[in-house]
């Protein structure tokens, strides 16, 4: 699924056009720096409080903690780009960190797009069907799925581990992230490209959108103006909303942009503008890929009270400063929001 991080490479047959390397340079270390923060703040404290309230486990929980642990990982590495943008494209913290860096973004990058769709899909066998999810929703399934989520997401990105460090022989700097040109590699790059943005994009996309579909279809269906089904309806609608503005803004402009681009370097009429323009849109997609690690928190709190539940119960256990065990009594027995929320439309006893 991985490719050669193509999309941050900026040299073109057209020598003489003129450089983005400060806008590069500037915008790349102010966006990463501006996601480092809000990154670690908002996965840092979504995975403590999921952590800590993790007696209320369920599938869709589960799918929460992996996501927050692999957006804690890749914005651990966000600083290493912020260093090298700042010292101008000169890479100074050796040839294993090079690689780490690169395999940390790409790897969180899908891994966010698999763990969306297994959270869209716990979420539609939760309202579409509610009994059947009683036997495939379990925590022992959602480890399952999530163990081959990372293993796949890892094994198809480990491409980006053979590339590390090297030497411009024009500037005499050691680079990271901009691979040197290599003669023959651009059908390679192109079916590679097809292959993630099928596997990668296209195909969780398009679940999602069916998931999606029938959430809507079962909730207006079911919907005859109680309150708690028009709280059950909005709260799956803001989930949707915030999963496809994610998508939306974040993982949709990169891939078409990524595959724009490899066609755009078989062109040999380019001229400055198009090589420039192409250049810039390189930099603009690829912050916004990454931001997805600062979009991720906003899933967990707008999907609904279940992440709410979860801090208000955590906020009355920890301000029990002695530990009671009535303190103790209300995390475990306070139910999952998603396991309770849809009695009111589908009168099971209990929903993944």
């Amino acid at each position: 699924m991985a490719l050669d991080n193509i999309t941050t490479t900026t040299t073109f047959n057209k020598t003489e056009c003129p450089s983005i390397d400060d806008f590069r340079n500037q915008i790349y270390s102010t966006v990463y720096s501006v996601i480092t923060v809000f990154g670690l703040m908002g996965n840092g404290f979504a995975l403590y409080v999921l952590l800590r309230t993790y007696r209320q486990t369920s599938a869709f929980h589960i799918y929460m903690l992996n996501l927050a642990v692999s957006d804690l990982l890749c914005v651990s590495t966000l600083p290493l780009r912020v260093l090298y943008y700042i010292n101008k494209g000169q890479w100074n913290l050796g040839d294993f960190l090079c690689r780490v860096s690169s395999y940390a973004l790409y790897v969180n990058l899908y891994c966010s797009v698999f763990f969306m769709m297994a959270m869209s899909f716990t979420r539609f066998l939760a309202i579409v069907f509610p009994v059947q999810n009683l036997r495939l929703a379990t925590e022992k399934k959602a480890w399952i799925v999530c163990v081959g989520i990372w293993v796949f997401i890892c094994t198809t990105s480990s491409p980006f581990l053979l590339s590390g460090q090297h030497t411009d022989p024009k500037t005499n700097k050691t680079k990271c992230f901009e691979p040197p040109e290599r003669s023959g590699s651009l059908e390679k790059l192109v079916m590679l490209n097809y292959f993630s943005l099928v596997v990668g994009f296209i195909i969780p996309f398009l679940v999602i959108l069916l998931c999606y579909a029938g959430i809507l279809r079962t909730l207006l269906r079911n919907s005859n103006g109680v309150n708690k089904q028009r709280y059950t309806r909005n709260k799956a609608i803001r989930m949707i909303v915030v999963v496809m503005l994610a998508f939306l803004v974040s993982f949709m402009p990169y891939h078409i942009q990524r595959t724009l681009h490899l066609h755009f370097k078989t062109r040999k009429d380019t001229t400055c503008e198009e090589v420039i323009y192409m250049q810039k849109s390189v930099v603009i997609t690829l912050c916004l890929a990454a931001a997805n690690s600062c979009f991720d928190p906003m899933l967990y709190f707008f999907s609904g009270e279940n992440f709410r539940h979860r801090l208000s119960t955590f906020r009355r256990a920890s301000g029990n400063m002695s530990l009671t065990h009535k303190g103790r009594h209300a995390l475990r027995s306070s139910p999952p929001v998603e396991e309770s929320e849809l009695q009111c439309c589908n009168g099971s006893d209990k929903v993944g």
